[in-house]
């Protein structure tokens, strides 16, 4: 399979989801909550912002203009049709751009928000390259998967550390939070509501019919099965691990 019919086939599976990740409203209200309420004059930027459903929580909830950056056209269209829909428009833009290659000025933004995303540069490399953009005392909300228990069944494991190595637990992340620059204001598990509501439960009926419409290519159904695989082994081994809101401000 080539690159660009992977990555084709990819976000065929995935547009249209009301999520691109782990994650459910409830949630992020609860990481805003721990931060100060970004005024009228707040600047936040919502990195790996998907189609925008954090973005427009965080804009329904704070009257602070919101960038919101993602890698993915559609997705960056269809959040800005959101945003427009809402009467939002003037405060939450979304921008096709790079996480890993942001050209903001230093100590641009109060916040900065990563939802399901900062695997992507990885979450020690995400804090140390985002923390310059940060305002002094301004804070840092990320959610990142990690263990629940330090002896996960061995498939778990398997599965977990080829998909993701750098997988590890609350108290390693912890102490990488202090080690670069950052006071801890609080973190929590996400609910398993977050996992299947607006995630795996779409994504399952967009596998349906995506191996529908692919039935006799071979690299389709190989990708359907590989997509399918994770949700099955969150099925089987949820309690072994989870994801975790991680709330920071700039030390």
């Amino acid at each position: 399979m080539t690159e660009d019919r992977a990555t084709s086939l990819f976000f065929e599976i995935f547009d249209g989801l009301p999520r691109q990740g782990p994650g459910d409203e409830a949630s992020t209200l609860k990481a805003l909550a721990l931060v100060p309420a970004l005024g009228p004059h707040g600047r936040a930027l919502d990195l790996g912002c998907g189609t925008g459903s954090q973005t427009r929580v965080l804009a329904r909830n704070s009257p602070g203009r919101i960038v919101a950056i993602d890698n993915h056209p559609p997705f960056v269209e269809e959040a800005n049709r959101h945003a427009r829909a809402l009467n939002i428009a003037d405060r939450a833009e979304a921008r096709v751009g790079d996480m890993r290659q942001l050209d903001f000025a230093p100590h641009s933004f109060d916040l900065i928000w990563c939802e399901g995303a900062i695997y992507v540069v990885g979450f020690e490399a995400g804090l140390r390259a985002w923390r310059p953009l940060l305002a002094p005392g301004g804070h840092l909300a990320v959610t990142e998967v990690c263990w629940s228990t330090p002896d996960p069944p061995s498939e778990c494991a398997t599965f977990w550390t080829r998909e993701y190595p750098a997988i590890s637990d609350p108290a390693t992340l912890l102490t990488i939070v202090t080690q670069c620059g950052y006071d801890i204001v609080g973190h929590f598990a996400l609910p398993t509501a977050a996992w299947w509501d607006d995630y795996y439960a779409p994504l399952a009926r967009h596998i349906t019919d995506f191996r529908a419409r692919h039935r006799d290519e071979a690299d389709a159904q190989e990708l359907a099965d590989q997509i399918q695989r994770e949700i099955d082994i969150w099925h089987a081994y949820s309690d072994f691990y989870h994801y975790r809101f991680f709330v920071m401000r700039a030390a």
